[in-house]
């Protein structure tokens, strides 16, 4: 017998839980299931990938093919052409005063570049490249020598040098846009080489190959080749490119001397030749000339007033409010000019920049008091200029491309500036802030803000125009459609009654839009607005891309710049153009109108990818 006493035993272990077991088995399961759909979702991104870069590998190929396509097109023009050209030579009839002897050869300038391609949402190759459907917005760089005049051109004055820009040769004699080198051109002048025509951009090298710049921002407008200048006397002629089997080609060799029927002009007055019309039709100057359009009442006169040669392509043209100076953007530098005299008041250059490298002023634009100048260039920075000290008053970054527009409000404290990085960006230059970012799909060409600040349109690479409220960032139009651009909008301007606005397009034409009026009865559930604006009227006329367009502060003419390298004035509540006005020998890339013009006429100015700045005036001819 047990001395203890006796006593409970602890008893058998339970068995295991079957169902903490099951959800082991469970969570594996799941774990196991959630990494093999990480997995796969890897192995889908890695793919992803590998299709995008093949998808840019087609898209640099389909560039590549595009330009390839251009070369040789051109290439078969320009034999074309040089074949014509030595049959008239051999048929052709004696000199006369659109036909002088040949002159002594003077020598070619070094072209200058574009402003670039745009990534992301397709080709734009520049305003000034001579194929319509590529091209884009920036300046080439400066050659390193002068270009000397030929020995027969009186010397330009001290400090304002005014080398006169070659007219074009008669339309039998001149290629559509010259950049194969082709030999002696008829006048003794040789034809220009091919001209490399790529925007290196901020801090390239002079010299160096140009490429394709970075996607991403919208392009700069090429420039093509200057034509010769056949001497003094020599009038400016619009070329026109029959095939030799057209009708019209053996048209012109049986009415070689022949006045153009009146019946015939219209808004193509870029389309007729100057030494075929009747003098009260046309104004024919040394340098420069103007078509007067037969079809409507002529009421304008035009006439050249000051040259203002530069060291680069002059990118962008803008008067002050009280319209007593003029400033440009060239390659570094912004520069205002008198008016009056045409003389050069200020040079605005950052000089902390690096000074190997180009850097182009793409735009200006004076306060609405005419203490500062803003401009806009390629190194995505926005400088806010005190003029009369000179110095930088602010220096606004954010954008992540290049800046092709600014424009300043009438409170003298907001400026908007348009980018490729496709945004709309508003400033304020008291606070330093930037107020508003307005996000598109494509990129930024051109930007406006009405006469009233209320509101911001935006011109882009997708073909629209946009209109935002400027104090609640909300889109309230958004133009396009059938009735609207067929290609990249490159300038909008709004009219002086905020309530009209002027677009010009890749797509050869300018298109007037009435927007809503009032606004706030637009507006849809979730607080988005109806579009409701309209256009009213196209402008046709110009024979390739529109640069740039603009309204007189009276509203009675709307002007365009284009790379035909004409400036034409038209009549807004009809349509017709007035004049078409030939005053550069390269593209036009800027106009502007003075704000101090009135009915009676004013001044207005234009730039271009041949070097100078121009100040014109127009007057109303009184009856």
């Amino acid at each position: 017998m047990s001395m203890y006493p006796g006593h409970r035993g602890m008893g058998v272990a339970p068995p295991a839980n079957p169902n903490g077991s099951r959800q082991n088995e469970l969570l594996e399961g799941i774990r196991a299931e959630f990494e093999s759909h990480q997995r796969q979702i890897e192995g889908y991104e890695h793919q992803i990938q590998a299709q995008v870069q093949e998808m840019q590998m087609i898209r640099e190929k389909v560039y590549q093919m595009e330009q390839q396509h251009v070369q040789l097109k051109q290439k078969y023009e320009d034999e074309i052409n040089l074949l014509r050209r030595q049959l008239e030579t051999r048929g052709g009839g004696p000199p006369g005063p659109m036909n002088p002897p040949p002159q002594h050869a003077g020598p070619s300038q070094q072209p200058p570049p574009q402003i670039g391609n745009m990534g992301g949402g397709g080709v734009f190759n520049g305003i000034l490249s001579g194929q319509g459907g590529q091209g884009g917005l920036a300046p080439p760089p400066h050659p390193p020598q002068e270009q000397q005049q030929p020995p027969h051109m009186p010397p330009a004055p001290p400090g304002l040098q005014q080398g006169p820009p070659p007219p074009p040769p008669p339309p039998s004699q001149q290629p559509p846009f010259q950049q194969q080198y082709q030999g002696p051109a008829p006048g003794g002048f040789p034809s220009q080489p091919p001209q490399s025509t790529a925007s290196p951009g901020p801090g390239s090298k002079r010299g160096q190959p140009i490429g394709r710049p970075p996607a991403g921002g919208p392009a700069t407008p090429q420039i093509n080749t200057p034509v010769p200048y056949n001497g003094p006397g020599q009038s400016p002629q619009v070329p026109t490119h029959p095939t030799p089997d057209h009708p019209r080609m053996v048209q012109q060799q049986q009415q070689q001397h022949q006045p153009v029927p009146i019946s015939s002009q219209s808004n193509a007055l870029s389309d007729l030749d100057p030494e075929r019309l009747p003098s009260h039709i046309k104004k024919v100057k040394d340098d420069w000339w103007a078509i007067f359009n037969q079809a409507v009442p002529r009421v304008l006169d035009v006439d050249l007033v000051h040259t203002l040669q530069h060291e680069s392509v002059v990118c962008c043209v803008r008067f002050s409010a009280d319209g007593k100076f003029v400033a440009t953007g060239c390659n570094r530098s912004a520069q205002i000019y008198d008016v009056q005299t045409g003389d050069k008041v200020c040079i605005l250059q950052d000089e902390s920049i690096d000074l190997n490298g180009d850097l182009y002023i793409r735009s200006v634009c004076f306060s609405p008091d005419g203490q500062y100048l803003a401009t806009g260039a390629e190194d995505k920075l926005i400088r806010v200029w005190d003029i009369k000290n000179r110095q930088i008053r602010n220096t606004f970054a954010g954008h992540e491309q290049d800046i092709y527009s600014l424009d300043f409000a009438r409170d003298g404290r907001t400026i908007a500036s348009g980018s490729g990085d496709r945004t709309v960006r508003l400033w304020d230059i008291e606070t330093g802030l930037n107020t508003a970012t307005l996000t598109i799909e494509d990129g930024v060409t051109t930007v406006a803000i009405s006469p009233d600040a209320k509101y911001v349109a935006a011109g882009s690479l997708d073909k629209s125009v946009r209109v935002w409220d400027v104090k609640t960032g909300l889109l309230l139009e958004r133009l396009e459609g059938p009735e609207g651009h067929k290609d990249s909008v490159y300038s909008v301007a709004f009219s002086p009654n905020s309530r009209d606005l002027v677009s010009g397009s890749l797509d050869k034409t300018i298109k007037m839009w009435e927007l809503a009026a009032p606004r706030n009865h637009n507006q849809m559930p979730g607080g988005i607005m109806k579009p409701v604006g309209r256009c009213i009227r196209t402008f046709e006329g110009h024979r390739v891309c529109i640069s740039s367009v603009a309204l007189t502060p009276d509203n009675e003419w709307v002007l365009s710049g284009s790379k035909d390298r004409g400036v034409q004035f038209w009549d807004p509540r009809t349509g017709h153009t007035q004049l078409m006005l030939q005053g550069h020998k390269n593209s036009v890339i800027s106009v502007a109108p003075s704000p101090a013009s009135g009915n009676s006429g004013g001044w207005f100015a234009t730039g271009s990818g041949d070097m100078r700045a121009r100040i014109w005036s127009y007057s109303r001819i009184r009856h």
